[in-house]
Formats: C-alpha cells, structure tokens, sequence
C-alpha cells in the first residue's frame, strides 16, 4: 500500500544553513498532518494535493521578527489581517509584532486584545512584544509569559509612538525582571533632545535626518545596552543597527548568544544622500538611512556573522501623512512584503549566500528566541515552508502591496529571485501571487520556556 501525504512537494532543492551552495540534487518532500514526514524520492506515494516545485528552492518559512501592524488604534494604516496577508504574499510565515500601537501593549488586556484580534484574523503565524515602560516594570516576568508573547522591547529613544525608557536604572531593572531576549531601539533620548532644536533650521529637507540622529545617538546607546547585558546577562537583542561605529563595537562585544543583532534591507540597500534626493521623506526612518560607508559597514557585519537576523522592520503611513514637510513627516516604511524578494536580489548580486539568507531569517529567530520546530526543512519540524525561484526577474510595484499603506520605497526597482509558494501548517496558503487560503490559519508561535 503506497504511503500517503496530504502534501507532496515534487523536484525540489531543499536549502539549511549547512547545504552545500553547489548542491542543485532535486527531491520530494511528503507532508503529513502539519509536519515534514519525508524527504526523499517519493514517486509512488499518493497525496492530496502536490505541488510540482521543478527549478524551486525550499526554504524553511522565513520569520520577519520585526514588524509594526498599527493595531489597535491606527487600523487606517495597517491591521493583523492586511500585514500578515502582505507577510505570505512576501514569502514570509510569521512575523513578531512590535507594541507601539494605541493603547500600547503595555498591559496584560491590551496583550490579549492582540492574541485576540490575531485568531481570528492573522493569516500568517505571529507573536507579540510586550512594552516596557515605567508603570509595568514590576510585571514584565508575567507579561513575557503569557503564550503568544516574543519578549520584551523597550524604546531607549523616542520613535513612533509614546513607549520610552530611557533611564538606565529603569532599564537594568527591567532587564533583571525575566528570562527571555530583549529587544531594543538603541537611540539615546538625551542627545536626540539636545540636538532637535537643529531641526528648525532644516525644514523640508529630509536629508536632514540622519545629521539630527546621528552614528553617536546610536553608538551611546547600543554602548549602554551592551553593558547592562552584561551586568545582568540577560539575552539581548538589538534591533536595526545602522551605523559602522555600532557594528565594529558589537563585533568586539559579542561573545556567544548573549547578545544578538539585527539589520533591515532598507539599510542594506538604500543610503544617503542618494535615498533623500529621490525618495524625499518616503525614506525617513528611525534609526536612519545613512551613507554608502555605514552601508559597507553593515554588510561586512552580515558576512563576518556579527549579524544575527534580517527583518524588515514594517512600519506603514499612510501617503498623505509621509508627504507632509519634515520633519512633520512619521518616520517609517512598509516592508514585509519585500523583504524576502530585495534579500534574494542581494543572493542573486553574490551579497551573501541563499544559505546565509535561510540562517538570518529562519534558523537565527528560531534558535535565538526559542521557538521548537521551526527554522529547518527536516523531519520532524512543522512543515511552515517558503519556496523561491533564483531565476525570477521581477520588478517590485505599488499596485502588488498588500499594505493598506499601497507604496513601497522600492517601487520601480528590478530584482531577481521571487517567492513562489508559501507553505502554512502544510498547507499551500500562497502561490504565485495569490493567497489560496479561504480563512486565516495563522497561530501564535510557542516558545521554550
């Protein structure tokens, strides 16, 4: 009796983090209830459904752990259900969702009121940051472990939205009260405020921005964070490094997992002044785009493995909003859908390698954070699956966003490599271009206790 899958995956290049870059050895994938059952030839196996992957590359789904979704209290720029929907048609299975939405997710209501929303409509599977701030320092433990919750971020510098902590004494303790990776948006509040009177003199110049928060307002940041981990040693992440003074002080402080370090592909691919004369404010951000040296810095960083993750850092507004003069522009921009095609573009440009791609975006977030059964295309492991083709040429469109926010920086650019199908709890939830699910699936990620 031939053995029988819900799903066969046929002609496939199954990709880790240890396959050889010159292996091109096409197989079968058999999924059976949600998990990865069987790779290998599976020519008399019966199936429900078989998908013919003959060219593509399986990846294990790609996690973007860093994306802000707006609700509740902004579901005109963005809600769960149009950023995750915009996750699968991007090739991406998950996504960690950061807490500056209205109210902030600050409480223990306002986190289940996101887990909430989320089973009913997150189309793609999830977690959610908790914000520290002044008021719940006492009950971070408790917040970070309700199921559904990543960990604790915490705003070091003022961005978008009201979260803020600043003070190192509020930080340490924080950072003593629980056991799980701390993500942080290292800016020093101190020298951003000493600096903004700048900004009266800067008005409608854009370019402006990445002079008022400068490589010092996140080196003296990053600096801080780095020693409170060690004083406390607490797992630390820290997120979107912008600058080479960052990434040459983390090379050197970076021992083990203690800390880990995150870079965004805007960062990696645009840079000032260039990104300033063309896109104007549409590529204002916190912390900013800088120069083509910072740039260099970064990707050095990504090759030498001081980087731990690529995420895209989604941070939708609407066009009216982003076209007000700066700096009464917001900063921020959509990517989550995009993430994965600008990522394949820089494999295609010999930037890193496709296996280097799957440990930033799979392997790492799984490890790093703790999540069981996810981040690898082996037996076992649940059958969340992202699969691409290297020899796509694409070019990235407005009209094809997802995002309520409908733009992308990268509009117009061509790049090669595409995510074809993306596979969803072993079942196929996107596929050239089209969600092929009738009703959101998404669930809350588990984590390791």
């Amino acid at each position: 009796m031939p053995e029988t899958f819900s799903l066969i995956i046929k002609n496939t290049i199954p990709v880790t983090s240890t396959t050889s870059p010159l292996s091109e050895e096409r197989t079968d994938i058999g999924i059976k209830e949600g998990k990865i059952a069987h790779i290998g030839p599976l020519s008399r196996a019966q199936a429900d459904q078989v998908l013919d992957a003959h060219g593509l590359y399986t990846l294990p789904g790609l996690i973007d752990t860093q994306v802000h979704f707006r609700e509740p209290g902004f579901e005109y720029k963005e809600t769960i259900a149009s950023g995750t929907r915009a996750a699968l048609l991007g090739g991406v299975t998950g996504i960690f969702e950061m807490p500056n939405t209205s109210p902030p997710t600050t409480t223990l209501s306002a986190l289940k009121d996101k887990l909430q929303r989320a089973q009913k409509s997150a189309w793609c599977h999830y977690a959610f940051y908790v914000g520290a701030c002044s008021e719940n320092i006492n009950h971070l433990q408790e917040l970070e472990q309700v199921p559904g919750c990543c960990g604790v971020k915490v705003f070091v510098g003022s961005s978008t939205g009201s979260l803020l902590m600043s003070e190192p004494h509020l930080i340490k303790k924080a950072m003593l009260s629980g056991s799980k990776r701390m993500a942080f948006h290292c800016e020093d509040e101190t020298r951003l405020r000493e600096r903004k009177p700048l900004l009266k003199e800067q008005t409608h110049n854009p370019s402006f921005h990445p002079i008022w928060r400068d490589e010092k307002t996140a080196l003296l940041a990053t600096q801080m964070i780095v020693q409170l981990a060690h004083e406390t040693q607490r797992p630390t992440h820290i997120l979107h490094v912008s600058t080479k003074e960052e990434m040459l002080f983390l090379k050197k402080e970076k021992k083990g997992d203690l800390i880990s370090v995150e870079v965004t592909p805007q960062h990696l691919t645009l840079h000032a002044p260039d990104c300033y004369q063309e896109l104007g404010t549409l590529a204002q951000m916190n912390p900013p785009i800088r120069s083509l040296e910072h740039q260099k810095a970064l990707w050095e960083g990504l090759v030498n493995n001081t980087v731990d993750i690529v995420a895209s850092d989604h941070a939708p507004h609407t066009l009216e909003e982003k076209n007000k003069p700066y700096p009464q522009s917001p900063s921020g921009m959509p990517g989550v859908q995009t993430i994965v095609p600008l990522m394949l573009h820089h494999v295609a440009e010999k930037r890193l390698s496709l296996q280097r791609l799957v440990q930033l975006m799979a392997e790492n977030p799984a490890r790093l954070f703790g999540i069981p059964n996810k981040g690898r295309v082996a037996i076992g492991y649940d059958a969340d699956l992202t699969l691409v083709d290297l020899s796509a040429n694409k070019v990235i469109t407005n009209q094809s966003m997802a995002s309520l926010s409908q733009w992308t920086p990268f509009a117009g650019l061509k790049v090669k490599g595409w995510p074809i199908a993306t596979i969803l709890n072993g079942e196929i939830a996107m596929h050239e271009g089209e969600l092929t699910l009738s009703q959101p699936i998404g669930c809350p990620y588990t984590f390791k206790a």
